[in-house]
């Protein structure tokens, strides 16, 4: 009896130390994620890696519905060396900042000889943002650029072809807004409000136009005359009542939400818009959506925004390596074609463009991957927040009409000038 009672003792005390090695053997990941990423998609990814991964638990923060919101907050949580974060989904412009500023962990320690072989599977734009000085600073997620969204069934029912150049779209738009005599059917939207989707209001058409922010040899170079297009572009717009009196205070996402209520005809917007006009419950435009390059000045001269979001490992995480696996298992081929599916994302592994199942959710896919390969950088520094700042503040200042065009103008080069020498 006392044998009986000492082994069932043992038992339990070995089946209590066991479980007890199991709890301690858990480990809790926190990844970040903004609000416009689509959080729900990342929770069913982390969902299945905690399947495939037994003893790794992934809770998903969420903050923010912009970048500049994002970051915000991160800026805090980060500047006071905080661990609570292991894996942070960061903005294509950011790496360059967090490596500057150490907040992530460069990753050739887990890459190893790999490094040059895992990285030569992106597209280059994403191979080319995320290794700074050398080193591996964050994985690509997905990839973004923006497109030109228009109403299929208007134009359609109204004779007119997609445009190729920004004089088209005009045109079209003042046609089909007459004949429609709605009051409420904008002609086209483009980010106007001071945020970073308005940087690229800026440098999309001025890009277009044959210009860029510095000259060969990286110094600042606006006195030109396709600086000054941006300003006479959305002037122009302004004044035939293609755009709306209160462009200056839409963001990117507002954009999105009027064309899906069947309020816009046409849209300057990234790629996460496909899929909420098709599957959104409150969609009034499913399957009456078109989606095209963004036009040029001329047809055979157009420019992008390169986008897209990252990730990246805390420098202040207590599970790197455990962090590093979650953050390669989000940027594997797997995930990127979930997300396509689900949530109209663009692929950082050009291989998934052609996958049939991806381009049954997403037709246009077809036609971005020649976009996104030709998408332009915005300026790689970690000096890019100020640099983001000058631009978009000046830009919406002067939709909004408190600033000329000369006095943006100005005011963006001066205060430019003080960043990129």
């Amino acid at each position: 009896m006392q044998k009986r009672t000492f082994l069932s003792l043992s038992l339990g005390l070995a089946l209590s130390a066991c479980v007890s090695s199991i709890a301690m053997a858990q480990t809790t990941l926190r990844i970040f994620t903004g609000g416009q990423q689509r959080p729900d998609v990342m929770r069913k990814i982390a969902d299945e890696y905690e399947k495939r991964t037994p003893g790794v638990k992934i809770e998903v923060e969420v903050g923010g519905a912009t970048s500049e919101q994002q970051q915000q907050y991160l800026n805090t949580v980060l500047a006071s060396k905080d661990g609570a974060l292991d894996v942070i989904l960061i903005d294509v412009i950011r790496p360059a900042q967090y490596s500057a500023a150490q907040w992530a962990e460069p990753l050739d320690q887990f890459l190893g000889a790999d490094k040059d072989k895992v990285m030569a599977r992106y597209l280059p734009a994403y191979r080319e943002a995320n290794i700074v000085g050398g080193k591996v600073i964050a994985l690509p997620y997905f990839a973004d650029a923006q497109f030109l969204y228009y109403r299929k069934d208007l134009l359609e029912k109204h004779g007119v072809q997609p445009p190729k150049t920004w004089a088209e779209l005009q045109a079209a738009s003042q046609k089909i807004q007459a004949a429609e005599g709605n009051p409420n059917l904008s002609g086209f939207q483009t980010a106007g409000a001071p945020i970073e989707g308005t940087v690229c209001t800026y440098l999309v058409p001025m890009w277009g136009a044959g210009g860029n922010l510095t000259d060969a040899s990286g110094k600042l170079a606006l006195n030109t005359a396709e600086a000054k297009r941006p300003f006479e572009l959305w002037a122009s717009m302004k004044a035939a009542n293609v755009t709306p009196p209160n462009l200056a205070e839409i963001p990117t996402d507002r954009i999105r939400q009027n064309f899906q209520a069947g309020n816009l005809l046409f849209a300057m917007n990234w790629g996460y818009v496909w899929q909420r006009t098709q599957g959104d419950a409150d969609s009034q435009v499913k399957d009456k959506v078109g989606v095209v390059p963004l036009p040029g000045f001329t047809a055979d001269k157009a420019a992008t925004c390169v986008g897209g979001w990252q990730l990246t490992v805390s420098s202040f995480s207590k599970n790197k390596k455990a962090a590093f696996d979650f953050a390669m298992y989000l940027s594997s081929p797997e995930v990127a074609k979930m997300q396509a599916i689900a949530a109209s994302h663009l692929p950082v592994f050009p291989e998934v463009y052609n996958d049939p199942e991806v381009l049954k959710a997403n037709p246009w896919f077809a036609q971005a991957l020649p976009v996104v390969q030709t998408a332009r950088s915005r300026p790689v520094t970690p000096a890019y927040p100020r640099v983001s700042e000058i631009i978009r503040t000046n830009m919406n200042a002067f939709l909004a009409g408190s600033k000329t065009a000369d006095a943006a103008l100005a005011d963006m080069s001066r205060d430019l000038a003080t960043v990129i020498r």
